[in-house]
């Protein structure tokens, strides 16, 4: 059962060092968020009394990268089950939730690897984490978003046997999750429902960990961040183990 968690696992990181491709793709959109908006938007922040809007986005679009690649390894999931290697993973002597997990780890790691590539790069455009003992907590937010959102994507990818369908339906549902976790703007003294909307945001606790602990700025508890990102990434995986063992060969 190890064994197979591994293989699948080391698949999963095989398949993205071959994508020279996809890596680059992936860090593009952050970089121009940060570009676009930090440098565009940053003069009126900071007049407004918010200080660097540069060092304010860097979380945002660290955790926008592993988002978007983390949901989206749902699609090897469909790949897979179109050509044929899904069926000859379910036919092994091992329990379905093993695969899953193993799948999940995979597409965890390459998401934890492309938000620590885009943390390097926004260094170079000039943001500034405030402590580098904190960097370990940090590092400890971003695999808990790649977890829970891997687990999103291929939770969704059981259910689904379509690329065009699955990818339509992770943008309604990625784009907004990203717009409204506070990835872009403060949380605080936000309207009733437009707070009620970012609490119930499962991202907006990986932003605001993440901002914690690179900037040591935060609208939550830390501890309540690490709390609803590890129970409702186990909450998903449970979920998705559940919906991977309907799977008909």
């Amino acid at each position: 059962m190890i064994t197979t968690i591994y293989i699948l696992w080391l698949r999963q990181l095989k398949r993205y060092w071959r994508s020279k491709s996809r890596i680059v793709g992936s860090v593009g959109q952050p970089l121009l968020f940060m570009v676009a908006l930090g440098f565009g938007l940053g003069p009126i922040f900071a007049k407004a009394g918010g200080g660097s809007y540069i060092d304010f986005l860097g979380p945002g679009v660290i955790a926008q990268a592993i988002l978007f690649m983390a949901v989206f390894n749902g699609v090897e999931l469909i790949w897979d089950r179109q050509f044929g290697f899904l069926k000859e993973t379910l036919v092994a002597p091992v329990p379905r939730w093993a695969i899953i997990l193993g799948r999940t780890l995979g597409g965890a790691t390459i998401s934890t690897i492309q938000g620590v590539i885009v943390l390097i790069l926004t260094l170079l455009i000039g943001f500034r984490p405030v402590s580098v003992t904190l960097l370990p907590l940090a590092l400890v937010f971003m695999i808990l978003i790649a977890l829970l959102f891997t687990a999103i994507g291929t939770a969704i990818a059981t259910l689904m046997d379509d690329f065009h369908g699955f990818q339509l339906i992770m943008n309604f549902l990625v784009m907004p999750i990203f717009f409204l976790s506070g990835a872009l703007f403060p949380v605080t003294n936000l309207p009733a429902m437009m707070h009620t909307i970012v609490r119930l945001n499962p991202l907006s606790y990986g932003v605001d960990g993440l901002r914690y602990a690179l900037i040591g700025v935060g609208g939550f508890s830390p501890l309540l961040d690490l709390a609803v990102l590890m129970v409702l990434s186990v909450f998903v995986l449970v979920i998705g183990s559940h919906l991977f063992s309907k799977i008909q060969m």
